[in-house]
């Protein structure tokens, strides 16, 4: 049997604010998220995110929290479930988190007896707070194991025909309707490109034209893939690349991220933009970072500053045409 193990960065149990005080320290105190020296990380997350974010954080949980829980996991389970479904016999599938609950540990041991284990983290683009981190825990926990099956590792999927099939679809009523198009990605600090620089002089050049296409220096840099995700949805949505925008959201602290910022793009466009569709690309799975991020403060900001209406396109969820597609490709593996 062939185990299908997915994996997604996790969620707090519930939204209340100890739930989620005990989640951003879990998250925010692995190395490969916030990575600064270890002394400087626990006073930053102990000392101030923790006491202080944890309220704010909170209160966003309450506005998209659904009557089945978080909905990362809500669309993570549904997703797991269908395409367990899809695949049928011969084929276990397991839902493993990075952080909180269901655990990896417990995905992984749902999977102990199979022949082989297809690890799929469920982020499109290479990173390494997420892919990254994801991986580093499923071999240690493979490593641990009596009789550890065989791993069959996928590292990204940024421009896959499954991933980008399922996204365009869901976006294609709402591109209709706009006068543009944001593709809002999750960011990450600049210093992080450079670590998987392959050639050690690649990234970082001026407004980012090393990003322009995938070369074997920048073949794992999350904003290269992210331009070559754009580039695949333009086609495929059949878009004018002069009414198309891509930009990067919720950075943290005061280290230079990569740019454009999304909260600052949104009111740019509104002074001449009526109608925005917004897609956010880096998630497969709605959650804070979508709906309330982009669907609601976006949302706001676009209004006040004089825009008309935003469109949030979802993510792919557990839509047909991403489980579809899902299943095709883990049948050919």
């Amino acid at each position: 049997m062939t185990g299908l193990l997915l994996l997604n960065l996790g969620t707090p149990d519930s939204p209340n604010t100890p739930d989620v005080r005990r989640y951003l320290r879990e998250f925010l105190m692995d190395p490969r998220v916030l990575d600064i020296n270890g002394l400087g990380r626990w006073l930053l997350v102990n000392g101030v995110i923790a006491p202080f974010r944890s309220p704010k954080s909170a209160a966003a949980y309450k506005t998209v929290w659904m009557p089945e829980g978080s909905p990362l996991l809500v669309y993570g389970v549904a997703l797991k479930e269908k395409v367990q479904e899809a695949l049928g016999q011969g084929y276990k599938v397991a839902l493993g988190m990075r952080y909180g609950s269901p655990g990896t540990p417990g995905a992984m041991a749902e999977l102990a007896e199979c022949d082989r284990i297809i690890v799929l983290p469920l982020y499109p683009q290479f990173a390494s707070a997420s892919t990254a981190s994801s991986l580093a825990q499923v071999n240690e926990i493979s490593a641990g194991m009596a009789v550890p099956p065989p791993l069959q590792i996928i590292q990204d999927f940024y421009d896959h025909p499954a991933f980008i099939h399922a996204q365009a679809e869901l976006a294609r009523e709402a591109v209709a309707q706009a006068d543009h198009v944001l593709f809002s990605y999750h960011g990450v600090p600049e210093r992080q490109l450079n670590t998987t620089d392959h050639s050690g002089k690649h990234c970082l050049a001026k407004d980012y034209a090393c990003c322009a296409k995938i070369v074997p220096a920048n073949r794992h840099c999350y904003r290269a893939q992210c331009q070559a995700t754009t580039n695949a949805l333009i086609e495929a949505l059949n878009l004018d690349p002069k009414q198309v925008t891509q930009s990067f959201q919720s950075r943290l602290g005061k280290t230079p991220w990569i740019q454009p910022f999304t909260d600052q793009v949104i009111p740019e466009l509104a002074k001449t933009v009526k109608t925005l569709a917004v897609l956010t690309p880096s998630f497969t799975a709605d959650c804070l970072e979508t709906i309330e991020e982009i669907g609601d403060r976006a949302r706001e900001d676009f209004l006040e500053a004089g825009g008309e209406t935003l469109l949030r396109v979802p993510c792919v969820n557990a839509t047909q045409p991403w489980v579809d597609g899902l299943a095709d490709w883990v049948r050919g593996l």
